[in-house]
């Protein structure tokens, strides 16, 4: 495989639920991501994976408009979400879960939960009950408080809340990251679970070759830049993908 397959053919993803072209982006004045292209297709899934301080989080916080637009074009559903204030993204079906501080540890979690249902004039009871279905642990402990809960239930926590508004795209900032080793497959078999229940799912994560090998399209992303794009096991199986970013 060469570099080449970076390069995105914008006509192969023209009907894109997500499309990000020429992205620049960063904070304030310094500059993390440079032409940057990414897509995700209607229920696709897709991992973005490269070495640390690569701006992988910086793409995800760049969609959800938490970094500063410097160029290119970021479009959901046929419309410009580039320079949307991130309570705006959300009203056209984004869900976001950040890698760090992504519970309200004072509330319960019944309250994370109505939180994440914030733009509505009253919590829908049909999507409350179906994130405790999705994560019974949840419903068990509704009254418990978040911030007395283990690293994995407040990462369920939080993308229960994430799923409250039902979005078609649900973006994952290293879902795994601090869980414990066992706790990891359980982790990514729930996200699989909810792809395959109809939601798109853009995820960043450094458990690099579990992503790839359940993903069903990855990006390598290098210095702020596209280094290959190709479908999750071919980039796996890639000789040259495993020496350089995957240990061999």
């Amino acid at each position: 495989m060469s570099e080449t397959s970076a390069t995105v053919d914008v006509d192969t993803y023209a009907d894109s639920l997500l499309q990000v072209r020429d992205l620049d982006a960063g904070y304030g004045d310094l500059q993390i991501l440079e032409d940057v292209d990414l897509d995700v297709a209607d229920e696709e899934y897709v991992t973005v994976v490269g070495p640390n301080g690569a701006g992988k989080s910086t793409v995800m916080k760049s969609v959800f408009g938490l970094t500063t637009y410097m160029g290119g074009s970021v479009t959901f559903d046929g419309e410009s979400i580039h320079g949307l204030r991130p309570e705006e993204i959300i009203h056209h079906g984004i869900g976001y879960v950040p890698q760090n501080e992504n519970v309200f540890a004072s509330l319960t979690v019944e309250e994370n939960l109505e939180m994440g249902a914030y733009i509505l004039d009253s919590v829908p009871e049909d999507a409350m009950q179906a994130v405790y279905d999705r994560f019974p642990i949840l419903e068990e402990r509704n009254d418990q408080k978040a911030g007395t809960m283990s690293g994995g239930q407040q990462q369920m926590l939080a993308m229960g809340r994430a799923l409250m508004l039902e979005p078609d795209l649900l973006l994952l900032d290293e879902p795994s990251a601090g869980l414990a080793p066992d706790l990891v497959e359980d982790m990514f078999d729930r996200i699989d679970r909810i792809n395959e229940a109809g939601t798109a799912v853009l995820m960043v994560e450094q458990n690099a070759k579990e992503a790839l090998r359940r993903c069903d399209r990855g990006y390598v992303l290098v210095q702020g830049q596209n280094r290959y794009e190709e479908a999750g096991d071919v980039l796996l199986n890639d000789p040259e993908v495993r020496q350089q970013f995957l240990g061999g």
